[in-house]
C-alpha cells in the first residue's frame, strides 16, 4: 500500500499504514485516486520541522475530505484516530493536519527532522516517506518569508497509486486522465516552479563573459550616479563622437580636422590642452555630422602613423556635455554648434544706458587700430559742490604740508654743507701753518743728532726730538720743536 508523489523537485514514495490508520489512509487513497492533489503548492515549509500541502488554494485554510463528496457538507471533515499511537520519531513522517477541533480535511504535511515529539497526540500518523529522502532535503533548504512561504513555488504535479486495498465507493467520480490545472490553481506572486533561474544555463563562455561584463558595467554606473559623476545610470554616450589618443604634441586641432574630414562632415575638433600651460594632453574628441561616418573613421584610422605617432582611436564614452533633466525625465544632450563666422562672440547685450562711447570690447582684428584718449568734456560733471570745496581744502592742506616738508628739507640739508666747508677749511689752514715752521726753522746736522741726551749722568728718554703719535705731522701741539743749542757737545 503505497503512493507515488510527482513534485516539481523529485518524486516521493510513501508507504502507508492502512491497519493502524484505515480510515485516514482511506481518505488519503480517494483524494490520489480523484486526482484531488495534482498542483497543490507546498505553502508552507518550515525548516527543520515540516514541510506543508494538501491545499488547493494555496492558502493553508482550504481543503475537504473525501467523504464530503459522497455525503455532502455535512462530511467536510472526519474524526482523528488516535489509537493505536504513532509518534513522529522518524525522518519523513506522514500525518494529516488538525484543523483545530481534532478533525481532518485534506492537509497533511511531512516532517523534516526526527522527535518531534511535540505534535505527538494532536495530528494523525498515517505514513512515511519509504524513498526519496533527498527530495525531502531539497524541500528543508528552499529558502522561505517570514511565513514560511517559499519564494519558488513546490508543487505536487501527480499522484500515482502504488496499491490500493480499499474498495472504490459506488458515487465516486474517479477521472480517466489527469485534468490540466485551472488559473486559480497556477496563480502565484512566487517564482514558478518551471521557471528558470539559472541565467547561465546552456551558455558559451564567450556569452558569459559578456553577460558578467554587462553586470559589472552596471553596477559601476549605479555607483557613479551615487557619488554624483553621472547624471543617470542610464546614460548613454553620443554616437557620433570619436576619441583619440597618443598624439604628438605638435597635432592641433585643424591638422586632425583636415586628416578625419574624408570620411565626413565635422561639427568639432578639440584637442585637449593643460589650462596653465597650453601644452597638449595628447587625446582629443572629434564630433561627426553622422555616426556612420564616425564609424567608418573608427575602423580605418585606428593604428595610423601622425606626426611620427601611432594613434588609437575609440568611440567617446564621456557624457561631460550631457544635460540631465531631472529624477525620472532623462538626459537631453547638447545641439551642435555652428562654426565660428567671423563675427564677435562676446556682445553688450543693452548699450541704450551708455550714451557717450568711453569704452569699448577690443578683439584681435581691432589690436592694430590705435585708442583715441577721452576729453575732458566727456568726464562727467559732478553736480554738487560740497564735494568740490571738501576736495580743494585737502589740496590746500597738501600743498601746505609739502611746503614746510621741502623747506625743512632744504634748511638741513644747507646746515650738513656749512659744516663740512668748515672743518675742511681748519684742517687746510693747521696744514699751511706746519709748512711755514718747516720752512723757517734751519735744518740741523742729523749727524749730531742722537735718540736722547744726558742730564746729570743719566739718559732722559721722556723727551724724543720725534713725536710717537698716531697724527704725526697733522697738528702743531704733537710735534714738539727743537733748537740747535739743546743739543749736546
Amino acid at each position: 500500500m503505497a503512493v507515488l508523489l510527482e513534485t516539481s523537485i523529485g518524486d516521493l514514495v510513501i508507504d502507508l499504514y492502512t491497519t493502524e490508520r484505515p480510515n485516514t489512509c482511506l481518505n488519503f487513497l480517494k483524494l490520489c485516486k480523484t486526482k484531488y492533489y495534482n498542483f497543490c503548492l507546498f505553502h508552507s515549509v518550515q525548516r527543520n520541522l515540516v514541510a506543508q500541502t494538501g491545499d488547493p488554494t494555496g492558502t493553508g485554510r482550504g481543503g475537504e475530505c473525501i467523504f464530503r463528496k459522497l455525503y455532502g457538507d455535512q462530511a467536510q471533515y472526519f474524526e482523528m484516530e488516535a489509537t493505536p499511537r504513532i509518534k513522529h520519531k522518524k525522518h519523513g513522517t506522514v500525518s494529516m493536519v488538525n484543523n483545530g477541533n481534532g478533525m481532518h480535511g485534506s492537509q497533511f504535511f511531512i516532517t523534516l527532522a526526527e522527535d518531534l515529539d511535540y505534535l505527538d497526540g494532536v495530528h494523525t500518523v498515517f505514513g512515511e516517506v519509504a524513498e526519496g529522502l533527498e527530495v525531502l532535503s531539497k524541500i528543508n533548504e528552499t529558502f522561505c518569508d517570514k511565513e514560511h512561504r517559499p519564494y519558488r513555488d513546490i508543487r505536487i504535479y501527480h499522484t500515482v497509486i502504488l496499491d490500493d486495498p480499499y474498495d472504490d465507493p459506488l458515487d465516486l467520480e474517479i477521472p480517466p486522465v489527469s485534468p490540466l490545472p485551472t488559473k486559480e490553481q497556477l496563480e502565484s506572486s512566487r517564482i514558478g516552479d518551471d521557471e528558470e533561474i539559472d541565467d547561465t544555463k546552456g551558455l558559451t563562455q564567450s556569452e558569459l563573459k559578456e553577460m558578467t561584463e554587462n553586470k559589472e558595467e552596471k553596477a559601476n554606473a549605479q555607483i557613479l550616479e551615487m557619488v554624483g559623476d553621472l547624471p543617470d545610470a542610464e546614460v548613454a554616450p553620443p554616437d557620433n563622437v570619436l576619441f583619440v589618443c597618443k598624439l604628438n604634441p605638435i597635432t592641433t586641432a585643424e591638422d586632425l580636422e583636415i586628416i578625419f574630414s574624408r570620411f565626413g562632415n565635422i561639427l568639432s575638433c578639440e584637442v585637449v590642452r593643460d589650462q596653465k600651460t597650453k601644452e597638449s594632453l595628447q587625446y582629443a574628441f572629434i564630433e561627426f555630422e553622422k555616426p556612420e561616418d564616425c564609424e567608418q573613421a573608427y575602423f580605418k584610422m585606428d593604428n595610423v602613423l601622425i606626426d611620427d605617432r601611432r594613434i588609437h582611436v575609440d568611440f567617446s564614452q564621456s557624457v561631460a556635455k550631457v544635460r540631465w533633466k531631472g529624477k525620472g525625465k532623462g538626459v537631453e544632450h547638447p545641439k551642435p554648434e555652428t562654426k565660428y563666422d567671423g563675427k564677435p562672440q562676446y556682445v553688450l547685450k543693452d548699450r541704450s544706458w551708455k550714451s557717450d562711447k568711453k569704452y569699448d570690447l577690443v578683439f584681435e582684428e581691432d589690436e592694430q587700430e590705435s585708442i583715441k584718449p577721452c576729453s575732458d568734456a566727456e568726464i562727467p560733471k559732478v553736480k554738487k559742490k560740497d564735494k568740490k570745496k571738501k576736495k580743494k581744502k585737502k589740496h590746500k592742506k597738501h600743498k601746505k604740508k609739502s611746503s614746510s616738508d621741502d623747506d625743512s628739507n632744504q634748511s638741513s640739508v644747507s646746515e650738513k654743507h656749512s659744516k663740512k666747508s668748515s672743518s675742511k677749511s681748519k684742517h687746510e689752514g693747521n696744514s699751511g701753518q706746519t709748512e711755514k715752521r718747516r720752512k723757517s726753522s734751519p735744518s740741523p746736522d742729523r749727524s749730531k743728532l742722537k735718540l736722547g741726551f744726558k742730564q746729570g749722568g743719566n739718559w732722559d728718554r721722556s723727551r724724543s726730538p720725534i713725536s710717537r703719535g698716531p697724527n704725526r705731522g697733522s697738528h702743531s701741539s704733537d710735534r714738539r720743536d727743537y733748537s740747535p743749542d739743546l743739543l749736546p757737545n
